[in-house]
């Protein structure tokens, strides 16, 4: 064994530049958060959108699918109201548990297909 290396064939690396380490990362988690998209159907998310702007009486363009609710001024009883509209809107129980899960327009448009696909 020669330099007391285990490893035949690989060669040994003095420096890493952590700049371009960060940087892969950086456009890796930018391309898996895009990646990974809704499950709800855009029709969905739309009546969903319609619905939380109309309860919290704000325009309908300031209602993304990733602002959360609290971002729209929403406080908990709020989001009880909201989910009760979504449950009538769209014919849906959602329940305590799942709702409690709900942050965001998407997390909520996202269960009421999940919801609605059990059913």
């Amino acid at each position: 064994m020669q330099g007391g290396s285990l490893f035949f064939g690989l060669k040994h690396v003095q420096k890493i530049q952590f700049s371009d380490a960060a940087s892969i990362s950086s456009a890796r988690s930018r391309f898996f958060k895009t990646a990974i998209s809704c499950s709800a159907l855009p029709e969905t998310l739309e009546t969903v959108q319609n619905t939380i702007a109309k309860q919290l009486s704000v325009d309908v363009s300031t209602v993304t699918p990733e602002i959360k609710f609290a971002d729209l001024g929403a406080d908990s009883l709020d989001t009880v109201e909201i989910v009760m509209a979504l449950e009538e809107q769209f014919g849906v129980s959602i329940g305590e548990g799942g709702a409690e899960n709900i942050t965001t327009v998407q997390d909520a448009a996202d269960l009421i297909e999940k919801v609605k696909a059990a059913e």
